[in-house]
């Protein structure tokens, strides 16, 4: 019965977790902020991020609130899923044990909306709102790589690069 109560528990924090990823990692590229997609993030994160927001303001682009939320919610997710097992950790190992796993869970998130904007670039005509976010969040990262990147004959190999570069630290960080 613990397996599958803890199954439950690090399944909501990991999804709430990454809406928090996303809302940071759009605000930081400054995604379209009327899409269907932003305004579902903000609706799911707006409870707990427009009240710290009103304590501690955003740095220019970077989402100060929501990177805070979303290391506290990584700490709080693990906390919780140590007092199931009946485990206890020092504070420190804890939050850098935490830490650990939100970079893995970043990296995961940008591996994923990669994969998906790629399958999608197959049957989509360019038309579709999760295409554009899905855009918007991988340009940033997939323009530098394009610029020493020689063009290959019509097919992009940016994405391919980002992949394996990301999968390197996944499993560097592990």
């Amino acid at each position: 019965m613990n397996n599958a109560f803890e199954f439950l528990i690090s399944t909501a924090f990991s999804l709430y977790t990454a809406a928090l990823i996303l809302r940071v990692w759009m605000q930081l590229v400054q995604a379209n902020y009327f899409s269907p997609v932003a305004e579902m993030i903000r609706k799911v994160t707006n409870p707990v991020v427009q009240p710290l927001r009103k304590v501690i303001p955003n740095a220019g682009k970077i989402d100060i609130a929501g990177i805070l939320l979303t290391v506290g919610f990584t700490v709080l997710h693990y906390f919780v899923i140590m007092q199931i097992r009946g485990v206890s950790a020092p504070a420190l190992d804890l939050v850098l044990f935490s830490l650990q796993q939100l970079l893995l869970q970043v990296l995961s998130l940008m591996f994923w909306i990669l994969i998906v904007r790629a399958i999608m670039s197959w049957f989509s005509n360019g038309s579709n709102p999760l295409e554009y976010v899905l855009m918007e969040l991988t340009e940033p990262m997939l323009r530098p790589i394009r610029r020493v990147l020689p063009p290959m004959g019509g097919l992009d190999l940016s994405v391919l690069i980002l992949i394996v570069a990301i999968q390197f630290f996944r499993i560097a960080l592990q």
